[in-house]
């Protein structure tokens, strides 16, 4: 299953989400960025509330916000299906906490009946002129997977679900990678012809049901400087979305999607 070939078909979406209560100011000393990442495969679209407010609309498997500021501290998160304006009971409803000057990811994961929030810490820091990947197996029904190049050495070994790798530092290139069952030669995903440029951060997050399923969301951050100590915290609720500027570009080839969505650099603002 080949993912870059020569037909390809794209196509480029440009969406805004509203949102209100969520972090009037803009400076990052005092906020942390958060993003949310729909990556349940057979919960419906759904409607984040953040402190009672809703955050995001209408978000469908495989959507990732932007980053948004968000205020350090504790918020309470409920995830509905889309429409229902926040009456009911939630799907899912937890509480999330943050610290100023980092970055997190919350992806609502696994199947509906099993839906949990899982928070992943973000470091989109690089050194000049390098790039870095990681992988994430958000596949509650596909096997531990290695990821490496075609024909060669594996790169990360063992991932099970739900399980993110640390950053692994490359030189900016183009890779023929593959996911294959872990401990295996048997490639799940061909994802030949992956580009990896220089002074980027990359998550390849693989998604879906099962492994008949799988697919793979690639979320590239322009780098920038981070504090060097991340938080500790556990898993938590989700948050966010203000401004949701996400640029997605989404590539078809031989029945395998690969979604690309790139990050503008965060920077503090005055």
């Amino acid at each position: 299953m080949k993912w870059f070939a020569s037909s390809l078909a794209v196509m480029l979406v440009l969406g805004m989400f509203a949102g209100t209560g969520l972090a009037d100011s803009h400076d990052y000393d005092e906020d942390a960025m958060v993003r949310v990442f729909h990556a349940s495969p057979d919960a419906p679209e759904v409607d984040v509330y953040v402190n009672g407010e809703a955050a995001v609309e209408g978000a469908a498997f495989k959507d990732i916000t932007d980053y948004l500021e968000v205020p350090a501290g504790d918020h309470d998160v409920a995830i509905f299906p889309a429409g229902e304006g926040g009456e009911g009971d939630p799907v899912i409803e937890a509480t999330l906490s943050v610290e100023a000057g980092h970055a997190y990811t919350v992806a609502a994961t696994n199947l509906l009946d099993s839906l949990t929030l899982e928070v992943i810490h973000d470091d989109n820091t690089v050194d000049e002129g390098m790039t870095k990947v990681r992988v994430g197996h958000l596949s509650p029904g596909a096997p531990a997977v290695d990821v490496g190049l075609v024909g060669g050495d594996s790169l990360f070994e063992g991932a099970e679900f739900f399980a993110v790798t640390d950053y692994m530092d490359l030189e900016p290139d183009t890779y023929d990678l593959e996911i294959r069952a872990a401990g295996t030669e048997d490639a799940v995903l061909d994802l030949s012809g992956t580009e990896l440029q220089a002074d980027m951060v990359y998550s390849a997050f693989a998604v879906g049901a099962d492994a008949d399923e799988l697919d793979v969301v690639l979320v590239a951050d322009e780098a920038h400087h981070m504090p060097s100590e991340m938080p500790q915290t556990g898993m938590g609720g989700a948050s966010q979305s203000n401004n949701v500027l996400p640029l997605l570009l989404t590539i078809v080839a031989g029945g395998a999607v690969l979604t690309v969505f790139f990050r503008k650099k965060l920077v503090p603002q005055a």
